[in-house]
């Protein structure tokens, strides 16, 4: 029976769609027929990530009704298969989020695990995907702005009847792990399912448009992503022992920084 996870957060900038194509990416390498939508029909990233975003059909499609989702669905890393919304405005003006759940009804037939990512923040696009769920996930940073926004997502999914099952601590100090803990479950009342270390290959796997996960397998964040990954599919995986980060290289900075510039041009 497919599981239908929904990764929300309050604000933007928490690393919520590095999360949801790592943590898909990795279900699928643990042998799950896994499948991750992009369900920020206004602000879409995955496809960013992942190098797909001039693919010739979207979610913007489907939910405009000029196309049917098996053309939407593409074939990512692992074998994950990815559903990406599309950058334009034209295709979000046009596009109607109602229809997710549609689009979900189908997907459902197909897959183990179906996760969406939701829009950031408290929006009427970012309420269906609240909704639809089996159980939402929240990435938190821990911040005051992040919690108290995540917070507000949390009281807004039990609002429209939806649950939140924890939440994944992104982009921690590695040795403040256990108070962080200790006060993101007092202040969100519900259990952290993981913690994300700072990695300094995140960066650099994004910069290449590949799944942390693939590129660095053995990193801090990796290792605890597949964690993660393992426990929603009842998994059982043993232990490994992060690799030290590796140094970043006159490519690699190269490349940062040329991808830095084409952002903000």
């Amino acid at each position: 029976m497919v599981k239908v996870y929904t990764i929300a957060s309050g604000k933007g900038g928490t690393g919520k769609t590095t999360v949801s194509v790592n943590l898909g990416t990795m279900l699928a390498q643990l042998g799950k027929e896994t499948c991750l939508m992009d369900a920020d029909i206004g602000m879409a990233n995955v496809g960013l990530i992942l190098g797909m975003q001039d693919v010739p059909v979207t979610l913007h499609e489907v939910l405009a009704g000029t196309a049917e989702i098996v053309e939407a669905t593409y074939s990512g890393p692992a074998g994950l298969k990815v559903i990406p919304s599309g950058i334009s405005l034209q295709g979000f003006q046009q596009a109607d989020p109602e229809k997710i759940r549609d689009v979900m009804g189908e997907l459902v037939k197909k897959f183990e695990f179906l996760l969406i990512d939701a829009p950031a923040g408290i929006s009427r696009d970012g309420v269906v995907p609240l909704a639809v769920a089996d159980e939402v996930i929240l990435v938190v940073n821990p911040e005051l702005s992040s919690i108290v926004d995540a917070l507000k997502t949390k009281i807004l999914t039990e609002v429209v009847g939806g649950h939140v099952l924890g939440c994944i601590i992104n982009r921690v100090d590695q040795e403040k792990t256990d108070v962080i803990t200790k006060k993101m479950e007092k202040v969100l009342g519900v259990p952290v399912i993981g913690i994300i270390p700072e990695d300094t290959n995140t960066r650099r796997a994004s910069s290449a448009k590949v799944p942390i996960v693939i590129k660095f397998p053995s990193s801090p964040a990796s290792l605890a992503i597949k964690r993660i990954a393992a426990d929603l599919a009842g998994v059982k995986m043993a232990e490994e022992k992060a690799s030290p980060t590796a140094k970043e290289g006159f490519v690699d900075r190269f490349t940062r920084v040329l991808f830095k510039k084409k952002e903000k041009q």
